[in-house]
Formats: structure tokens, sequence, C-alpha cells
């Protein structure tokens, strides 16, 4: 596991579908990662606990678990459990990475015939540098996420949404970074995101990031930045909801409205996602 990020100094632009990809890219200059100037403030680095039985993390501690089959907005049919159903369990520590998997079952669970997990932080934060290094899951049908939402969410799209890394097993090796408001949201068809390539995504980790201030939001993989969101300084919540606390959420939705736009192949499952680490850095 890596525990340390080297100096990265890109010089090379990344693809992006919206504005700012020829700026500066941020260098990494600190021992746990992160731009100049920031400071690491809180990570689970994922490494084995002492007496762990294997799920992960233990109830009540930097993590909580969503769990339920109401489809989530999107239609998914898989049912998000909390760490352990039977045999089966969907989030635990396996040589020093978080392994979160969705199984399919032999006999469906409330109605659902796959599983997988859905974890939050127990902290949020306003502003600042988040990453994961990470090796998504793949497959037709798969939907693993990196995101995060306002800690006082009422409503979408309203209250806001960062999308860090998405990606759907369909279209394989790119990876999107968004945001979506009131104003722009996939509904509306006026979502803001950009796309990458990246060649590799399923079987090597790549670390996803968004640095996020009062300014704009950039999302980037591995120091290359190809996605940037401008505070249009309207004042104007519908445009820019980003000035709250909003925590982190990892999860390996199955199918939905996108994540299963071309079917779900029921040969892939198991299939895992793997997380090395999760950190965040603030000024």
């Amino acid at each position: 596991m890596n525990k340390i990020v080297i100096v990265f100094l890109f010089s090379f632009l990344a693809m992006n579908v919206c504005a700012g990809s020829d700026d500066p890219v941020p260098e990494i200059e600190s021992e746990n990662g992160g731009p100049s100037g920031y400071r690491l403030v809180w990570n689970d680095e994922f490494d084995e606990l002492p007496g762990s039985t294997g799920a992960y993390p233990l109830p009540g501690k930097e993590w909580w678990f969503e769990t339920g089959n109401n489809g989530w907005g999107n239609n998914e049919p898989q049912y998000y459990v909390d760490r352990v159903l039977g045999k089966d369990t969907v989030a635990k520590i396996e040589n020093g990475s978080l392994v979160i998997t969705a199984f399919k079952l032999v006999t469906p669970y409330q109605g659902s015939d796959y599983i997988s997990a859905r974890m939050n932080t127990a902290k949020s934060w306003k502003y600042g540098y988040f990453e994961m290094r990470a090796k998504v899951a793949g497959g037709r049908g798969v939907w693993p996420a990196f995101w995060m939402l306002p800690k006082d969410f009422r409503s979408w799209p309203l209250d806001g949404e960062i999308d860090i890394m998405e990606y759907v097993g369909y279209r394989p090796e790119i990876v999107q970074a968004s945001v979506h408001t009131d104003a722009y949201n996939h509904v509306a068809h006026t979502e803001k995101t950009a796309m990458k390539s990246i060649g590799n995504a399923e079987t090597e980790f790549h670390i996803y990031a968004v640095e996020w201030t009062e300014d704009k939001i950039e999302g980037s993989v591995d120091g290359v930045v190809y996605f940037t969101f401008e505070n249009d300084r309207k004042g104007d919540k519908r445009t820019w909801p980003f000035n709250v606390p909003f925590y982190l959420k990892l999860n390996l939705a199955i199918g939905g409205n996108w994540g299963g736009l071309q079917g779900i192949d029921p040969g892939i499952f198991p299939v895992r996602y793997e997380i090395d680490y999760v950190r965040v850095y603030q000024k």
C-alpha cells in the first residue's frame, strides 16, 4: 500500500468537456500528498485492525452505512446492506485496502438480486482537497463512485452534489467528474461534467481528487486537472450551493438509469471496488 506520494509536476493538459483545462496543475509536495499550502486534516488508510473479523468499519467510527433498495433516485436494483449479509461481506479490509464487493444472490434479499455497500463519512468539511486512491470495479452494469453531498441535505438538486469520480462499466476506462445544482443537472440536461480516458482504471490504482474552494471546483486524476466549475458570484443557490459543509460518499451501485444503460452482465459477479485510502486536506 502506497503510504507516501512523491512530488508530481505535470506539464500536459487533460481532455476537458467543460472549462479550465488549461489551468495550472497543483504541485503535490507534502508527505501524504495534497496541493502545496494544504495540510492533512482527516484520512482513512484502511489498515488492518487488531482483532478485526473482516467487516469494516466498526459501528460508530469514521463511516456510516445507508441501507435499503429504494432505487436511490436512479432505479438501481441493488440492496445496500450494513457490511455483512449472511456469508457475504460487502465492505472489508484486505491487504491494506477497503474492498467494496457487490454480489449477485442465489436467493433474492428483500426483492433484490444484488447487494452492495454505500458508505458515508461521519465528518464533513467546507472547502478542501479530497482524494482517493482506488481501482474501480469493471463489467457491464457496475457503477462505482466517490462523491459528496451536503451535511444538511434536504433537496436534490437544489442542495448540490459533487461527483469526484464516477465510472460505468459499459464504457471502459473512462472516468467522469461532475457537479449537480438546481440550474445544472443531468435531469435538465444541463449537467456540468467532464470525462477522461485513463486506459487502466480497472486494473491499476489511480488518485481521484477534487479541489474545492470558494472560487471553483476542480476534478483531477493523478494530479492532472480535467474538470473545472467556477463560482459565478451571483449569490444564487441554484447555481452555487457549494458554501456549506459536505461529507464524502463511497458506493458501488449496480444497474440503474446510467450504470444499467446497456444492461447488467450476470457473469461478472462478485465485483470488487478497491480503495487504498481516502484523505482530506484543508488550508
